[in-house]
């Protein structure tokens, strides 16, 4: 354990004295929570609603108080009925309440030219009229004829509850993998790897700690990620800490893994990189759950996602940091991902022994 220590002082002295990698290592996980947490937003903070009655009635003014007082309504004001349709196409406003004479006669009307918007207008209205409590708690009631909404675990329909999942799966990947076989690849190609390999340190001995300096950067990643999610995006965690953590110290296993079999097919730097871009950052964008629902994919798409170790990493974080689900209802996701780890390392470090031979 002596050889090993000090080879793993060594690879962390390295680390430690190329500062832009540090700054690229530490920096990335911050830009990327900030920019998908709050620069791109799917949801809807603020719709433009008017409205319009036939006879106002004492629960149409409770209605519109409702509205107004909504953090998430901007009340452009009331017009007749004959000019609510003109209001919604000429952009006055992105949604109408329109009031009958009867408490059921209530009709929302929307602009769908942006569904995002339509779908979010929608289900804020409904919401606010069928309880005015909403914001604070789900609706539980309805008034006669409208429709109650229940939102579970996201309410508000915050994005950062989605992205938070998504770029935990994407980042780590980034960090461990990426950084991993550069790093080896680095090593062969100045020479120094041969060095090593003829030195008393088994091979075993330099991989890992090769790896030693990048899990315990990712480790601090990590702990940067989650103070964001939790106090700048407000994600809940209601699971817990320790099996947010235990979960993505598996998937940091696991891409420093993938990293180690990167180095050992790629001959240079730019080559380690480029693999890292089509096999890993591609696929986790497009197949993993990040931007597009993994029902919503093509048949074909939909099982080659099922590859993609991200996808069940982001739906592990999904269910245990915002469903409040505990350890023991992540077991597939677990155990798909525990058993990548030991497919990808058992074959990385064949291949990295064949090379030696």
């Amino acid at each position: 354990m002596t050889r090993l220590g000090a080879m793993i002082r060594k690879e962390t002295l390295h680390v430690l004295r190329d500062r832009r990698m540090l700054l690229v290592v530490l920096a990335i996980p911050v830009v990327q929570m900030l920019l998908f947490g709050f620069a791109i937003s799917t949801e809807v903070n603020r719709v433009d609603v008017v409205v319009a009655w036939l006879t106002y009635t004492d629960a149409d003014r409770q209605a519109v108080e409702r509205l107004a007082a909504n953090p998430y309504i901007n009340l452009v004001g009331s017009v007749p009925m004959s000019q609510v349709h003109d209001a919604l196409r000429r952009g006055d406003a992105q949604a109408a309440v329109v009031f009958g004479q009867h408490p059921a006669d209530v009709q929302i009307l929307v602009d769908a030219s942006n569904p995002n918007i339509a779908q979010s207008a929608q289900i804020y209205l409904q919401s606010i009229l069928s309880s005015p409590s909403f914001g604070a708690n789900p609706p539980s009631g309805s008034v006669a004829g409208m429709p109650s909404t229940r939102m579970l675990y996201n309410p508000q329909l915050k994005s950062g509850y989605n992205f938070v999942p998504g770029i935990m799966g994407m980042l780590f990947l980034l960090v461990c993998a990426l950084m991993t076989a550069v790093a080896i690849v680095r090593e062969k190609e100045t020479g120094t790897m041969e060095l090593l390999l003829v030195s008393p340190a088994r091979p075993w001995q330099i991989i890992v700690s090769k790896m030693v300096p990048f899990f315990a950067l990712s480790c601090v990643d990590l702990a940067l990620v989650l103070l964001i999610a939790r106090y700048a995006l407000e994600v809940p965690m209601t699971a817990g800490i320790s099996p947010i953590v235990l979960v993505t110290l598996l998937y940091v296993a696991l891409s420093l893994g993938f990293g180690l079999l990167v180095s050992t097919i790629s001959s240079n730097q730019v080559m380690a990189m480029l693999i890292c871009g089509m096999v890993m950052i591609l696929p986790v964008i497009m197949l993993s759950g990040l931007l597009f629902p993994i029902d919503n994919l093509p048949v074909v798409l939909k099982q080659l996602s099922a590859i993609v170790p991200a996808r069940w990493y982001i739906s592990a974080m999904r269910k245990l940091m915002i469903q409040g689900l505990s350890l023991s209802d992540v077991v597939l996701e677990v155990a798909i991902l525990a058993g990548t780890t030991l497919l990808i390392f058992t074959v990385a470090m064949r291949k990295f022994n064949d090379r030696l031979q």
